[in-house]
């Protein structure tokens, strides 16, 4: 089934977007262009759902491998390109995990599992941008 979104127009910079019947507001930041941030722009939420689709994967992998009693979360950052069409060249992932005896082997593979093999939005931001992971566990990265 064909993923739909609708973008309404407010005012100035600003649209409300419907995507499978959730809402929200994207904007631009910079009121010399008209934005009044009042939402997200739209670039940066590339990196939101880069890190929800390689997330979701990780936390279900690791639940198959019967990984439990753990903490998770995924810092993003990227680097854009100086000149335009402005894009995303270096998009860093740290794998944030917090836990006692966590297997650090089912968590290397998890995350690789995501990145190589099941998320999309990896396999199309890796045709344009280079991207780069660390697995820090317990505040070391493994």
């Amino acid at each position: 089934m064909p993923i739909k979104s609708r973008l309404d127009w407010i005012d100035k910079m600003a649209f409300e977007v419907e995507l499978n019947g959730h809402k929200f507001i994207i904007d631009s930041d910079d009121p010399k262009f008209g934005g009044e941030d009042r939402g997200p722009r739209p670039k940066p939420l590339l990196l939101v759902a880069l890190a929800g689709c390689t997330g979701m994967d990780v936390v279900s992998i690791l639940k198959k491998m019967k990984v439990q009693n753990f903490k998770f979360h995924l810092d993003t950052s990227a680097d854009s390109t100086d000149v335009h069409p402005k894009y995303y060249h270096t998009i860093r992932l740290d794998y944030v995990f917090e836990g006692e005896n966590l297997p650090i082997a089912k968590i290397k593979k998890a995350v690789s599992l995501s990145e190589d093999r099941y998320c999309g939005v990896s396999k199309m931001l890796k045709e344009s941008s280079t991207l780069i992971n660390r697995i820090i566990i317990n505040g070391e990265v493994v």
